[in-house]
């Protein structure tokens, strides 16, 4: 019994032996290439497969979804004689199982060697800054010189991208510096642009503001003339509508004369042809004309020049010249008070009218007599 046990055993290890060298799983998105006795056969699908025990064998194993591949950094030399480093990253797929084992010994080697030296043919006849500045040219040439080569190989490259270029340490100083002097030479026209255009601003807003002032100045001063007229004509039209008495207009007359001399620059003051006239108005209104001593048909000179007790300037009161003065009218009948001499004559006519004015002024505030409002009117008026 125990040989035919013994024998039995071994027959079933053979047979599980036999079964686990023909059944074959095949995981997803692998591809499994087999030979028989050293050839190629076929190539295993993901899921459930079957072998020869002895005469078939898997021989490489590949993965088909899409691999990346970083290379090191290489050294190139770009244009305008500057090494540069730099390294790729490799997007890749394998399409044909059989040919990315039979046709090429070691696909990754092939590949990164095929792209330095495509990098150095396409960089070669860059400069440095148009390395730097066209990664997209270069991306799309490597693509197609390492897509068209490895073709063949059963490998489809998706994508290939520069990660970094490094330039040696001087010319990184060298861009430093020159963006610097760049970025201060923007900062200055930056500035210079901000400050001409606050000085423009400041001149509009000036030119503006001094227009808007000439122009309220402008309406200020019209509307100022406007009211100053509508006051004068108000004042006319209510003289002649009440149909102001001439004594009256005398009085006020002879009332403003005080204000020409106010002033403390004054020396002199001018006074009218008319005073003579408006003092027999006035005094004619409040009593006898022979009170004042003045001539029924005496005629006061044009202008009389007065002199004032000292100059502004603290010397010596100026004597009036006796040709200046013009003389009285002979013609006309004189009194028997009136002097001969013309000045003397003036300066009698003049004492005398502002005595008849304080008179006519207290009897004129004793008799309750209503006043005009002090307001300066025109002589022609």
């Amino acid at each position: 019994m125990e040989p035919v046990f013994i024998l039995i055993l071994v027959a079933a290890i053979v047979v599980v032996f036999l079964v686990a060298s023909t059944v074959r799983v095949v995981p997803q998105a692998r591809r499994y290439n087999v030979e028989r006795f050293g050839r190629f056969r076929r190539t295993l699908q993901p899921g459930l497969n079957f072998v020869l025990p002895v005469a078939d064998r898997i021989n490489t194993k590949l993965d088909v979804r899409e691999q990346v591949y970083s290379s090191d950094p290489k050294p190139v030399i770009t244009e305008d004689n500057l090494v540069v480093n730099i390294d790729t990253v490799l997007y890749y797929q394998v399409t044909d199982p059989r040919a990315a084992a039979y046709e090429v010994a070691d696909y990754l080697q092939a590949i990164d060697q095929l792209t330095v030296t495509t990098l150095r043919n396409v960089i070669g006849s860059m400069d440095l800054e148009g390395t730097l500045t066209s990664r997209e040219v270069i991306n799309a040439q490597l693509r197609a010189v390492l897509d068209d080569a490895t073709g063949k190989w059963g490998i489809r490259v998706n994508r290939v991208e520069i990660k970094a270029i490094d330039p040696p340490h001087t010319i990184k100083e060298a861009m430093e510096k020159q963006m610097r002097a760049e970025r201060d030479k923007r900062a200055a026209i930056l500035h210079a642009e901000g400050e001409r255009q606050a000085k423009i601003l400041t001149a509009e807003g000036t030119k503006q503001k001094d227009i808007l002032e000439a122009q309220g100045t402008q309406q200020a001063m019209i509307l100022r003339a406007d009211g100053e007229a509508k006051a004068v004509e108000r004042v006319f039209q209510a003289v002649h509508r009440n149909n102001a008495d001439p004594k009256i207009l005398a009085y006020k007359y002879l009332e403003t004369l005080p204000h020409l001399a106010k002033s403390d620059n004054n020396t002199f003051w001018v006074i009218p042809g008319e005073l003579t006239e408006a003092v027999r108005t006035v005094t004619s209104a409040f009593g006898d004309r022979s009170a004042m001593g003045l001539p029924h048909h005496a005629q006061a000179p044009a202008t009389t020049t007065i002199g004032t007790d000292e100059a502004p300037g603290g010397g010596e009161a100026s004597e009036p010249p006796a040709e200046s003065t013009p003389p009285l009218d002979t013609a006309a009948p004189l009194d028997a008070a009136a002097p001969l001499d013309a000045a003397a004559a003036v300066d009698e006519a003049t004492k005398q009218a502002a005595a008849a004015v304080n008179d006519a002024k207290a009897e004129a505030e004793a008799a309750s007599t209503p006043t005009v409002p002090s307001r300066g009117l025109k002589s022609g008026d």
